[in-house]
């Protein structure tokens, strides 16, 4: 079992910036971040894996978000930067005790635990 926590989220402006983080009870193989708005289907945002040297990004938020994570600390973070309003959401952090091939690096039904979701609010 692995126990995850978010915080960092908050409320914006757009061109703003957020940083979540996820603190982990242990490490695992891969962790992502998703995000669900109101009426839409949860989303894969970005994935870490291989010890954070491998990351992967929806192209929604290429260049703009940056995964990353302190082993030390088994700590995942999210560093959201140019913040739009379409990037409102909650985001929950996930992981997977296996490694994930490229199609399956952003599909939330590959990872076995999840966070309780901190919320994202930009506004315009």
């Amino acid at each position: 079992q692995v126990h995850l926590v978010e915080s960092g989220g908050g409320s914006v402006q757009a061109g703003g910036s957020l940083r979540l983080s996820c603190a982990a009870s242990r490490s695992t193989a891969c962790m992502g971040w998703f995000r669900q708005a109101p009426g839409k289907e949860r989303e894969g945002v970005a994935h870490i894996s291989l010890g954070g040297s491998f990351t992967y990004y929806a192209d929604s938020v290429m260049g703009r978000f940056t995964i990353s994570q302190d082993k030390s600390k088994n700590t995942l973070y999210l560093q959201m930067n140019s913040l739009k309003p379409e990037d409102t959401a909650m985001y929950y952090c996930a992981a997977v005790d296996v490694w994930l091939p490229g199609g399956q690096r952003l599909d939330s039904r590959k990872y076995n635990y999840w966070g309780q979701g901190t919320q994202v609010t930009v506004s315009s």
